[in-house]
């Protein structure tokens, strides 16, 4: 379970790195660098998560790479990863309810709590 952890929050940090690293060189009034982290890392999930579903990647990778680096590096991977398993299971109600109240209840939370920030 540490080696687990271990595997899990050394991805986390490299992943949050490079977040970090492509925000700082990508700036401008747009946030160019939020949707190039989102859309690499939506790639970079499905690619990782095809590899381990072929017996190309060790559980252990999968920890590192998936869970960790593209944790760190958006959860939005995760966020599209999960959706697309939902539409691919052909649970399309459940993954239009998923989509539509993340992001209508994200950001009414954003105004909470600026609201309670206030």
């Amino acid at each position: 379970m540490i080696r687990n952890l271990l595997l899990v929050a050394l991805g986390g940090a490299l992943g949050s790195v490079g977040r970090y690293l492509v925000s700082r060189w990508m700036t401008g009034t747009f946030p160019w660098g939020t949707l190039t982290v989102n859309l690499l890392g939506s790639l970079l999930i499905g690619l990782l998560t095809g590899l381990v579903a072929k017996g190309s990647l060790s559980p252990e990778m999968k920890l590192l790479l998936v869970t960790g680096f593209c944790g760190g590096f958006t959860t939005f991977s995760t966020f599209a990863n999960e959706s697309f398993s939902m539409m691919k299971a052909g649970d399309v109600l459940m993954m239009a309810l998923y989509i539509g109240g993340s992001v209508a209840i994200g950001i009414l939370a954003v105004y909470v709590g600026l609201q309670i920030a206030r």
